[in-house]
């Protein structure tokens, strides 16, 4: 786990709104990952950088409690082009503290996000968090899944 800048980037892919109450989001976004997966979405975008699949976190109302939503998507080098019931977001230059998920997923992250909800010295900004699964990911038990937390300066 270490602090770092991240650049500003775009992410276009399918998305919805949750909220971790009552276990509802574990089932949007289990529901989210089945349609990105079921649809093949990652190749219906243009533009895309390269083969990584984001999920973003953002759109917090308050903090992890409150709503906020979720896209899966991947890095693209422009917002120009998206498709018919996609969604674009730009995650601006901002401090991250980095978790790194490792083991079978979903469970590893998880436990990772478990970890990060109830780390009461992190001091988020709730601006948007993403995971990265990129070539690791499927790696079956050995998979690798890195999580980047918005955090204050």
């Amino acid at each position: 786990m270490s602090n770092q800048m991240i650049q500003t980037f775009h992410v276009v892919g399918i998305s919805v709104r949750t909220i971790n109450e009552n276990g509802q989001a574990m089932k949007d976004i289990e529901a989210l990952w089945g349609r990105f997966w079921g649809e093949g979405i990652e190749k219906q975008i243009p533009n895309k950088v390269n083969d990584d699949i984001y999920a973003v976190y953002t759109d917090y109302v308050t903090d992890h409690t409150g709503p906020y939503t979720t896209i899966i998507g991947v890095l693209v080098n422009s917002l120009a082009d998206i498709p018919d019931g996609f969604v674009g977001v730009t995650i601006e230059a901002d401090h991250y503290k980095k978790y790194v998920s490792k083991g079978k997923m979903p469970e590893a992250v998880v436990h990772t996000w478990m970890e990060i909800w109830e780390d009461e010295k992190l001091d988020r900004s709730y601006k948007a968090d993403f995971t990265v699964h990129g070539e690791k990911y499927h790696n079956g038990n050995e998979a690798e899944v890195e999580t980047f937390i918005s955090v204050q300066e």
